[in-house]
């Protein structure tokens, strides 16, 4: 029951098939009772296995892998700006900013993937919050009502300014698709407490990003660790919905679940038949399984969890309307749950892009504020807090100058801010966190991380961390070589941890 770097068995299975091996189960399935079984393989609803065989295990019907030590945090919500969030103009105040505005930065021109002019302020104002007095803008003021219960990294940085390979990093920990996400990690790392629900969920009102699927992938894990996505596309500020329109194909009317449990009996003796006579398990057809089991007992239980009327009105009021709100409370109802991790997107793209306008920024925070707040008083009132990290960031920050041509703007000097990797701002809470902090710094005008700069590898070392997890610990072997998510780097950040 120790973590994946001690599983020997899903390690010789890394690089996949092997040629010249027994007969698949899938060929088994064609060949017997004249492919009857794979006929009913491929009709199911879901299937099983041993339960013993099952890679997640739920704390009712098995154990689940330990942690190298006490973990401070079981669960992780991470909330996603996806876009780049100006970190100037919402945790990170410059006064600099406003001594030079319209002047060219002091350093010396900065090098970003547009064409940038002079130094521009922000236009929101900035106030303290709370005893701890963290400085938050005036885009999150619910944000900043909880200021005493979260931690502020002032200092984070990624590698590239592209949206594509950083959304990728901060998922995955590395700039190309293909590695397994944070959330495949944690699950093959600990398993979920839950079996009738995925172990890693992934919530937008559609599907966010250019890049989409890899920033939920399982890369080369098994493929029960892949995230489920599930598209929220109500209107934004529209309320009332039904759960078993959010979740297609929860329900049918065609067969009921004793059917459905007979058919998956069925295939499930089928396979154990072959599994007798396999010399080397076939890892993609027992993903599918174990997955296809999952969909079968989410019958029950999904509807019940992502149907946030059962709250109270006080709860939905908590949050506010609109899709994100929504995403966030069912967030916190799956994680009560036993959700290993659930990631919740702003929207569709890149919303939080914003080279035209920084004033855009304020739309979204409007979506976004009370909601992100929400999240942490209510986690506290369902006492989840600390047992729960929450995580609310974006993959790179904005520059602290003004834009001055490219993409739409036709070389207009523009209002807005360009892509800035150097340096942006994070937020956590929960889980183990110490509240009411900032740690880091980025110069005196916002552009670069200065002081205890964090990279993502950094970040995600910490998360596992306070999961229980030695980031070094956690590995996989595939095509040759053992992979971790913090790649050959990484460093925790102790002095973050309560």
């Amino acid at each position: 029951m120790a973590h994946g770097h001690g599983h020997d068995d899903h390690h010789h299975h890394g690089c996949g098939f092997v040629g010249g091996a027994p007969q698949t189960r899938r060929q088994a399935l064609k060949t017997m009772g004249a492919g009857f079984g794979m006929m009913a393989f491929a009709q199911m609803i879901g299937a099983s296995i041993a339960e013993a065989a099952s890679p997640i295990r739920s704390a009712m019907g098995g154990m689940i892998p330990r942690p190298h030590f006490a973990p401070k945090a079981k669960n992780v919500i991470f909330l996603f700006m996806n876009g780049g969030v100006s970190q100037v103009d919402t945790f990170d105040p410059k006064p600099e900013l406003d001594r030079y505005h319209g002047q060219p930065i002091p350093t010396g021109e900065i090098k970003t993937e547009r064409k940038t002019g002079a130094l521009m302020k922000s236009p929101f104002e900035f106030k303290r919050y709370g005893e701890s007095g963290i400085a938050v803008s005036e885009l999150f003021p619910h944000v900043g009502s909880v200021a005493d219960d979260i931690c502020v990294i002032n200092s984070m940085y990624t590698d590239i300014p592209n949206h594509e390979p950083s959304l990728l990093m901060m998922n995955t920990g590395h700039i190309q698709p293909g590695r397994p996400s944070l959330g495949s990690w944690l699950t093959y790392g600990l398993g979920s407490e839950n079996q009738n629900l995925p172990g890693f969920v992934v919530l937008c009102p559609d599907q966010p990003t250019v890049v989409g699927p890899p920033l939920w992938s399982n890369g080369f894990l098994p493929a029960i660790h892949q995230g489920t996505f599930i598209a929220d596309k109500i209107p934004r500020l529209e309320d009332d919905f039904d759960p078993y329109a959010l979740i297609p194909n929860i329900h049918t009317e065609a067969v009921d679940l004793d059917d459905q449990r007979r058919e998956v009996d069925l295939v499930e003796q089928l396979n154990r038949m072959h599994l007798e006579r396999l010399v080397q398990n076939d890892e993609e057809i027992e993903g599918a399984i174990d997955a296809m089991e999952t969909a079968y007992r989410m019958q029950t239980e999904a509807p019940e969890v992502f149907d946030i009327r059962k709250e109270t009105e006080a709860t939905q009021r908590l949050y506010g309307p609109g899709s994100t709100a929504r995403g966030c409370l069912m967030a916190v109802r799956l994680v009560e749950q036993g959700v290993r991790m659930v990631q919740v997107y702003y929207a569709k793209g890149d919303p939080w892009d914003h080279h035209g306008d920084i004033m855009n920024h304020r739309v979204n925070a409007r979506h976004s504020d009370q909601a992100f707040a929400a999240v942490v008083k209510d986690l506290k009132s369902r006492g989840l807090f600390d047992e729960t990290l929450v995580v609310c960031g974006t993959e790179f920050g904005r520059t602290p100058v003004l834009e001055t041509g490219g993409g739409n703007a036709g070389g207009r000097v523009t209002n807005g801010r360009d892509h800035n990797p150097f340096g942006f701002s994070i937020w956590l809470a929960g889980g183990g966190v110490k509240g009411g902090m900032t740690y880091g710094r980025t110069d005196d005008f916002g552009f670069k991380a200065i002081e205890n700069p964090v990279h993502i590898h950094d970040l995600h070392a910490t998360i596992l961390h306070l999961m229980g997890i030695d980031h070094t610990q956690l590995t996989y072997n595939y095509s040759g070589r053992d992979f971790r998510l913090t790649d050959v780097a990484g460093e925790v950040i102790h002095d973050i941890i309560a």
